[in-house]
């Protein structure tokens, strides 16, 4: 029996997101082959799904030939990244007032962490911080090891990406800050970015007793998230 218009549409759409991926995520963009090597299909197929993509301005073909990711892309991404901040910050505010720290809202950016929005403590005399925009290797400190685990298990994964994931949540020393202590919340929501909470600070009491009060926290945010819109939050209970 031959597929349905239905089923070929969706085998095609589904061929397509994940050319798109591909480019977005190779360091030096990709050629027709490479991608259709890499999606197992004819070069004439690839051909078709990259001017596609080209034609909404989600990738660019260079001089060399090669297709990288254009500005429709950073256009989507750019709103994808308004909801997330939009959604998180007033829980980063109540966070960041509630424990005494440092709290970030971070997402993963091909092979780095990036941070969407940084709250600081109000009124506190020392306090650790970066600003937003700021990024470091995915896979290091509190954060890096949070976003991966908010993937899927990976072969050949870090064992402290697997144990991040298992528990709940990543914790690490002097990583990415000297001093600092940090502890990440990860965030995975269906058609978004990888996220995590996370929390700075050099006082180890604070990052020992920090992890269920984020915890909370994240679960929800993947709520408010998961219905595409904001509803009234009943305040936090963070204890210490």
């Amino acid at each position: 029996m031959a597929d349905s218009p239905r089923a070929t549409g969706t085998q095609t759409l589904a061929r397509g997101l994940r050319a798109l991926q591909l480019v977005s995520t190779a360091g030096d963009g990709l050629s027709i082959q490479e991608v259709a090597q890499e999606l197992d299909v004819h070069r004439s197929i690839a051909s078709r799904l990259l001017s596609t993509l080209a034609d909404f301005h989600l990738v660019t073909r260079g001089g060399d030939g090669r297709y990288r990711t254009g500005t429709g892309l950073a256009a989507l991404a750019a709103g994808i990244h308004a909801t997330l901040r939009a959604t998180a910050e007033p829980v980063l505010h109540e966070l960041a007032a509630g424990l005494g720290a440092t709290i970030s809202l971070l997402v993963i950016e091909g092979s780095q962490a990036v941070a969407l929005a940084v709250v600081e403590p109000p009124g506190a005399s020392y306090r650790l911080s970066f600003k937003t925009g700021s990024r470091h290797p995915l896979g290091r400190g509190s954060a890096g090891v949070a976003l991966l685990a908010a993937q899927s298990p990976a072969p050949g994964e870090a064992a402290n990406v697997t144990e991040a994931r298992e528990r709940g949540f990543a914790a690490t020393f002097g990583e990415v800050e000297p001093g600092a202590y940090g502890v990440a919340v990860p965030i995975a929501v269906d058609g978004l970015p990888a996220a995590c909470l996370n929390l700075i600070t050099s006082r180890a009491e604070i990052a020992e007793g920090a992890a269920p009060t984020l915890i909370t926290a994240a679960e929800r945010l993947r709520r408010d998230l998961g219905r595409g819109r904001r509803r009234p939050r009943p305040p936090l209970d963070i204890a210490l």
